[in-house]
């Protein structure tokens, strides 16, 4: 299985590390041709201007939206923010394929991130401790598109649609794997579908 991290700027290495030690050979995309051979694609947090403006830059948009039409891709944070359909009125490049709205910078500034216990049944029983740093939220989301995590407030922070992933939060900063294997086991799932 071979599943591709953007590698533009943000927790690549991170996300590499998580996706390797779950037994996944990782391959850092930074041009179009890095996406090939690739069963599924994870698009870390960092910046979401910045990882736009970059792969525009680098001619990834298209190639990049062409890939997770097909394929597993998981958005963290600012990767959530990549995948939308609607940020907004901003006019940063985005992807725009999954059917949620998403509310940038939801919490405020760096000083504002915090850690939470999510229920996300898809992961069992236990509680996944989420790290949040400069997080979006989804404050909407389409009728194909499956809520896996909520706040309190309702706010939506993990939705999957078909073959896309979306997290509000960052599960490489965590010593808790059920995230990428879950991600692993989509990746898989496609892979006997295709």
């Amino acid at each position: 299985m071979r599943v591709g991290v953007l590698a533009l700027q943000g927790a690549f290495i991170e996300h590499q590390k998580k996706l390797e030690s779950a037994g996944a050979d990782v391959v850092q995309v930074r041009l179009p041709e890095h996406l090939e051979g690739l069963d599924g694609l994870v698009i870390p947090g960092g910046e979401s201007t910045t990882i736009g403006k970059l792969a525009q830059e680098y001619g990834l948009i298209e190639p990049l939206r062409e890939f997770a039409r097909e394929k597993p891709t998981w958005g963290t944070c600012a990767g959530m923010i990549f995948l939308a359909k609607d940020i907004g009125m901003d006019r940063q490049p985005i992807l725009g394929l999954m059917d949620i709205k998403v509310n940038r910078n939801a919490f405020g500034r760096q000083i504002d991130s915090f850690e939470a216990d999510l229920e996300i049944p898809r992961l069992g029983d236990k509680p996944f401790h989420a790290v949040f740093i400069r997080a979006p939220v989804a404050t909407e989301a389409g009728a194909g598109v499956d809520v896996l995590a909520s706040l309190d407030d309702g706010k939506i922070v993990a939705a999957q649609q078909q073959q896309l992933l979306a997290t509000a939060f960052h599960p490489e900063l965590t010593d808790d794997d059920r995230f990428h294997r879950y991600f692993l086991d989509m990746v898989e799932q496609n892979g006997r579908r295709a």
